[in-house]
């Protein structure tokens, strides 16, 4: 979020929509990443109730490597 939008609830009720839409079709999560030097979010997120989950790793494959898997060449 730019900073000239933060600070007026934009974030909240964006999740607070997801977390509707989440119990309305009877799921039982909403998960999310944040980079773990952005403190603010990360306070933010914890102050709605979030758990960081810190024995995940988010695991990523793009460029040639993704081009390589889509063939089944890795």
């Amino acid at each position: 979020m730019r900073p000239a939008q933060r600070g007026k609830a934009i974030g909240k009720a964006l999740l607070v929509h997801l977390a509707k839409e989440c119990v309305a079709n009877g799921w039982s999560r909403l998960q999310w990443s944040v980079l773990d030097w952005n403190m603010p979010s990360i306070e933010f997120y914890k102050s709605l109730g979030a758990e960081l989950m810190d024995e995940w790793t988010i695991c990523q494959v793009g460029g040639p490597a993704l081009a390589a898997l889509a063939q089944g060449m890795r």
